[in-house]
């Protein structure tokens, strides 16, 4: 597996990109690459296997997108592109739109839980990308509805993610109806074990472009820590939303979680809304394109919407339970600081979390840094001599100071 060094990005100019494409960039003010897009776009232009790993936020959906339809534009095929949530293909697809109709080529969503009859009507009309969740394209591959045998350019996007889902025997089903001479392409922000053994099985010497090492969260992001009792969260969770006015994406570990969150926040008059795989597609939709547009100040979610929300200007994401995956904490908090903005996370850990924060450390390579609000004092760490060992250094530099909302107090700072 050949590996690709980081080169700082200029422009999408000299990327092998065709010009007739160089031009709907520069219509949608596209005119710097991101680090991902600046190193994948020219070697997947040139049909080679890519496993691409990056932070979430950073572009990863062009850097596939164009190469794609470039190679459509130029001859016979189709693509397919796999990812592991209904709200990720819908963005997915919504990013090819932005390109594909100038070149004629037509695309279709392959999602669980929308119309089927829908889907076959788009299916009639040839589509020559296909932008499918794995359950969903089984079912139409069993009726024979879709046929995959012309397909040359295979994408897995996010695909640690759906292996965490349990797609795996879904997706050896499909890719063994994918003609073996075609490119292949993975994509995420973390690159477990059980990718590389595909890889080594399905891709051809694969070229492994790393911007960023496997699960490491976005420079531009605050990542903070509350030590709380589980029963102060709800009225921390209050109190933080007073102090923030951009969109809040909140992040509960189950679905009653969420919904209880949600529900608790609109009897409060909070703009809020939920998203989680108890909700239908369309509740779902109806959600997310609220967050999009304001309606919802507040979006509720469980780890569905890790990967499936692309919104640029959440303010604040705050983990209300920390994940049950630890690599689910990278892609929870990249949800803000997308494009190039500034973020802020901010997570809630009881006092027996404290194996979970140094786990989310270890992968970060970072210290979190441990804050307290006013009204709700800090908790110790249960078995903090062996889960948290003292003081460390933080890196965003605030001075060893302890960190109040709103104010910052230098005298009597100590861990507890």
């Amino acid at each position: 597996m050949t590996k690709i060094q980081h080169n700082a990005n200029v422009s999408f100019d000299g990327l092998g990109i065709a010009p007739r494409i160089l031009d709907i960039l520069d219509k949608m003010k596209f005119t710097t690459p991101t680090p991902i897009q600046y190193k994948a776009i020219p070697i997947a232009i040139e049909d080679k296997d890519i496993i691409g790993v990056a932070q979430t936020g950073t572009g990863k959906t062009l850097a596939f997108t164009v190469p794609i339809i470039q190679r459509l534009s130029k001859g016979k095929g189709r693509a397919l592109i796999l990812v592991p949530t209904r709200e990720l293909a819908i963005q997915v697809n919504e990013e090819f739109q932005k390109i594909a109709p100038s070149f004629g080529i037509k695309t279709a969503v392959i999602i669980g839980g929308a119309p089927m009859y829908l889907q076959l009507k788009a299916l009639r009309k040839n589509p020559r990308v296909l932008v499918a969740t794995p359950g969903r394209l089984v079912d139409h591959m069993e009726r024979r509805t879709v046929l995959l045998a012309d397909v040359n350019v295979l994408v897995l996007d996010e695909a640690d993610r759906m292996l965490d889902m349990g797609f795996l025997p879904q997706i050896e089903k499909i890719i063994k109806f994918v003609p073996r001479n075609r490119q292949t392409m993975l994509f995420s922000a973390t690159i477990p074990g059980v990718i590389v053994k595909m890889a080594a099985v399905h891709m051809k010497l694969p070229i492994h472009v790393e911007v960023a090492p496997s699960g490491t969260a976005a420079e531009n992001i605050i990542q903070e820590v509350f030590i709380i009792k589980k029963s102060s969260k709800r009225q921390l969770l209050i109190k933080l939303l007073d102090q923030y006015r951009g969109p809040v994406l909140v992040f509960s570990r189950t679905k009653i979680g969420a919904k209880k969150i949600a529900r608790g926040l609109q009897q409060l008059n909070r703009r809020a809304a939920e998203i989680h795989s108890n909700r239908s597609l369309g509740q779902r939709k109806e959600a997310l394109n609220g967050f999009k547009t304001g309606k919802y100040k507040i979006l509720v979610a469980t780890d569905i919407a890790a990967r499936g929300i692309d919104v640029t200007g959440i303010e604040l994401v705050v983990n209300y339970d920390l994940p049950d995956d630890t690599e689910n904490y990278v892609h929870r908090i990249g949800r803000t600081g997308r494009a190039g903005h500034k973020g802020r996370a901010i997570s809630f850990a009881t006092p027996e979390q404290g194996k979970d924060i140094r786990n989310i450390e270890r992968l970060i390579k970072s210290a979190l840094l441990i804050v307290e609000h006013p009204e709700f004092p800090k908790e110790k760490f249960i078995e903090e001599s062996k889960y948290y060992q003292g003081p460390r250094q933080h890196q965003g530099g605030r001075g060893g100071h302890k960190v109040f909302h709103g104010q910052r107090h230098r005298k009597n700072y100590r861990r507890k």
